[in-house]
């Protein structure tokens, strides 16, 4: 199931972090952060979005004043896994609207947090369908900064064919999904991606982690929704 692969590049992502604020946006990135905090992570500070600190098992466990939320925001103790309607290959991200800014095809969320997040501590993204669409030369608008513009750090990409990180400077491959092809990524992708020699293959769940997994979805109800 490729959502397994997603879901443990994604915990991967908040590896070291430590005690910070671990803000995963959507099922994938959130099922990732629990199974972290699970596992390899037990520090992780986890909410439910607002101020109440939760476990693994979105259990209450305490709560955190909101002026301490913003204090490890400014102070860079948050990791914040978001999504991202268009990527470029410095990792600026829109999820504003596409089209030209005064007449837009679309309009979208808004830039929401995304500026303070790239600038004042560390990000990163999922994609659930890698397609030229989503992974653009130039983002219609500038909503999360890259690291061409000052970003504070780009963790990490994760897709549904792989991992990307900017460890050259541009977005790079990190591994791909067992039985996903370079070329398969390179035709999905608007940009050119700088390639390893050989790719890595995104790691397997060990068996510790396939348990907790089970547990946080049973039956694999959200990681279905991968493909």
């Amino acid at each position: 199931m490729r959502g397994d692969y997603c879901v443990v590049s994604c915990a991967e992502l908040f590896r070291g972090d430590g005690a910070i604020l671990a803000s995963p946006m959507g099922p994938i990135p959130a099922l990732g952060a629990r199974l972290a905090r699970a596992t390899f992570e037990p520090r992780l500070l986890l909410t439910d979005g607002v101020s109440t600190l939760l476990d693994a098992n979105d259990e209450p466990v305490g709560w955190m004043p909101y002026q301490r939320v913003f204090d490890m925001v400014w102070s860079g103790r948050r990791h914040v896994l978001m999504g991202a309607s268009q990527i470029d290959q410095w990792g600026n991200q829109n999820i504003s609207c596409i089209g030209d800014y005064d007449r837009p095809k679309v309009m979208l969320l808004g830039v929401r947090g995304a500026p303070g997040n790239t600038v004042c501590h560390p990000t990163s993204y999922f994609v659930g369908k890698h397609s030229s669409r989503v992974f653009v030369p130039s983002v219609d608008m500038v909503s999360g900064v890259g690291v061409d513009r000052g970003a504070h750090e780009i963790r990490g990409v994760v897709s549904n064919l792989g991992v990307f990180d900017f460890s050259s400077g541009s977005m790079g491959i990190r591994s791909l999904h067992p039985g996903v092809t370079v070329d398969e990524v390179k035709a999905a992708t608007g940009f050119e991606l700088n390639i390893p020699e050989p790719v890595p293959v995104t790691r397997e769940l060990t068996v510790d982690e396939r348990a907790v997994l089970e547990r946080l979805d049973p039956g694999g109800a959200v990681r279905a929704q991968v493909s």
